[in-house]
C-alpha cells in the first residue's frame, strides 16, 4: 500500500470472505450470527487498517458470490462508515443494484454492464492471458483463462483486448476496468511480469502505449480463410469414427457429408451454426486456396467448445481442450505452419462434445502492422 501512495497506483479493496458461494441468481445466503458477526468484525478492522492510504478508492464488500449475505445492508453500512470512498456491493456476477458500481467478471473479454443513471459500469476483472517462463514459476504446472505463445503473441493478445476496452469506453460506456493480472499468481501464470517479478513478460514500451489509449500501433487483424462469420464453407464431414489417416492430405473422404459451416447446436455463445451437430464427435476436412502474398506468420482463426484437434497439410497445427465463447486466434505448430504453400492446402479438424453446448469451426488470420 506505501508504494500504490508513493506510485499512484488506484486500488480496489476486496474484503476476504468465507463460507459458502452462490450465483448471480441464487438470493443472498443465511450466514450463522456467529459467522455474520465475524465478517463485520473484520470488515471494519480492515477499514481502519487501511483508511489512511490515499490509494485506496473503493472498498469491495464481496466478491464473485463468497460468503455473500445482506448485500444491501452491509453495503450501506460500508458507505456511512467511509463517505470517502467508493463501495462495490459485488464484484462479478451477484449483483444487487446497490454501491456506486456495477462490476462485471468477464474472460478473457472485454465486456460492459449496461450503464446507469447512478452507478458506474465498471469491468472488474478480464485478461488472464497465460504466458509460462521456465524457471521463474511457483508451480511447473501453470494456466491461464487463454494461452499466449511467446512475449510478442502475449502482447499483441493484451494490445487487442485493450483496444476494446477503450471502444467500450465511448460505447455503451463503461467507466474502469481491472486486468487479470499484474504478475503471475501461484499456479496462475497470467501476470505481466513473472511470479518471481524477475521478468517482464510483454512489451514494455508497446503495453504502455495500449494502457494509455494509444491503439496506433496494435497490429491490424486480417482474416486470410474465411470462417462461417465472414462466409458460407462447405466441409466435408462424418460422425462416425473414421480410420487413423483420416488427417491426411491424400485421405479419401468422398463417402463423407457435405455441410455448412460452422457445425454445432444452436444457443451455443458465440456459434454461427450452419449445420447441426449433436453427437459427441465430429471429423471436419476441407481444401483451401492460400493467396500467393498471403504473410508467413498466419494463426487459426478458431471456436471451439469443446476439445478440439487441428490439422494442416497433415501436420497437427494445434490442440486445444475445452471451450470457448467466440473466435480467438490460435498460435499454430512451426512444423504444421511450414507445410502451408501458395495454392491448395488441407484443413482437416476433430472435435468432441463433453457437455452442454457444442460448436467447431476454423479458417486462418494475420496481422499486419498499421502506417
Amino acid at each position: 500500500y506505501y508504494w500504490c501512495d508513493k506510485l499512484g497506483l488506484l486500488v480496489w479493496q476486496d474484503m476476504p470472505s468465507g463460507d459458502k458461494s452462490i450465483r448471480d441468481k441464487d438470493p443472498d445466503i443465511k450466514r450463522t450470527p456467529e459467522s455474520a458477526m465475524q465478517y463485520e468484525l473484520e470488515l471494519k478492522h480492515m477499514i481502519d487498517g487501511l483508511r489512511n492510504h490515499p490509494s485506496i478508492i473503493l472498498w469491495v464488500v464481496f466478491n464473485e458470490g463468497w460468503g455473500q449475505f445482506d448485500t444491501a445492508r452491509i453495503t450501506e453500512w460500508t458507505k456511512k462508515y467511509d463517505p470517502s470512498r467508493l463501495v462495490d456491493c459485488a464484484s462479478g456476477w451477484t449483483d444487487r443494484k446497490v454501491g456506486d458500481v456495477h462490476d462485471m467478471h468477464l474472460y478473457p473479454g472485454p465486456g460492459s454492464p449496461p450503464p446507469e443513471e447512478k452507478r458506474a459500469a465498471v469491468l472488474g476483472e478480464f485478461g488472464g492471458l497465460g504466458l509460462k517462463v521456465d524457471g521463474h514459476t511457483w508451480e511447473q504446472k501453470t494456466w491461464g483463462y487463454r494461452g499466449a505463445t511467446s512475449k510478442e503473441d502475449l502482447t499483441r493478445k493484451y494490445e487487442k483486448l485493450l483496444a476494446g476496452v477503450y471502444k467500450l469506453k465511448e460505447k455503451p460506456g463503461l467507466s474502469a476496468a481491472v486486468y487479470t493480472q499484474i504478475t503471475d499468481v501461484e499456479t496462475e501464470a497470467n501476470g505481466l511480469l513473472t511470479y518471481d517479478r524477475a521478468v517482464i513478460k510483454v512489451d514494455l514500451e508497446r503495453v504502455a502505449a495500449v494502457n494509455k489509449g494509444d491503439v496506433s500501433r496494435v497490429p491490424k487483424a486480417v482474416v486470410i480463410v474465411p470462417t462461417a462469420k465472414d462466409n458460407w464453407l462447405t466441409w466435408r464431414y462424418t460422425l462416425e469414427k473414421p480410420s487413423e489417416d483420416w488427417y491426411k492430405p491424400d485421405f479419401a473422404d468422398t463417402d463423407w457429408k457435405n455441410g455448412k459451416g460452422g457445425f454445432g447446436t444452436r444457443g451455443t455463445p458465440g456459434a454461427i451454426v450452419r449445420t447441426v451437430w449433436n453427437t459427441p464427435d465430429i471429423w471436419l476436412r476441407r481444401t483451401f486456396e492460400l493467396p500467393d502474398n498471403a504473410p508467413k506468420e498466419l494463426h487459426l482463426l478458431l471456436h471451439h467448445d469443446e476439445d478440439a484437434e487441428v490439422y494442416l497439410n497433415g501436420v497437427l497445427a494445434a490442440k486445444v481442450a475445452g471451450y470457448i465463447t467466440d473466435y480467438e486466434e490460435v498460435a499454430i505448430n512451426a512444423e504444421a505452419l511450414a507445410t502451408l504453400k501458395p495454392g491448395k492446402n488441407t484443413i482437416a479438424v476433430h472435435c468432441k462434445q463433453t457437455g452442454g453446448g457444442q460448436y467447431i469451426d476454423v479458417g486462418l488470420g494475420a496481422y499486419k502492422k498499421r502506417n
